[in-house]
């Protein structure tokens, strides 16, 4: 589940500078308080979507 935090991080992160300043006269806070956890939650979902899928997986090649 980490590696899903970090993966949900990494992909907000990219120009997310950009995105914060989106307006001339005040930054964008939905970008913090809004896309970072649903980043988040993202990641950590497909993370643990690629484990119920190993999971599984492992549990077919051992009978």
């Amino acid at each position: 589940m980490a590696l899903g935090w970090g993966a949900g991080l990494a992909v907000w992160s990219v120009d997310v500078r950009a995105r914060l300043w989106r307006f001339e006269q005040a930054p964008d806070w939905s970008v913090l308080y809004a896309e970072l956890p649903l980043a988040l939650l993202g990641g950590t979902v497909a993370g643990l979507a690629l484990w119920a899928v190993f999971a599984r997986l492992r549990l077919r090649g051992s009978r």
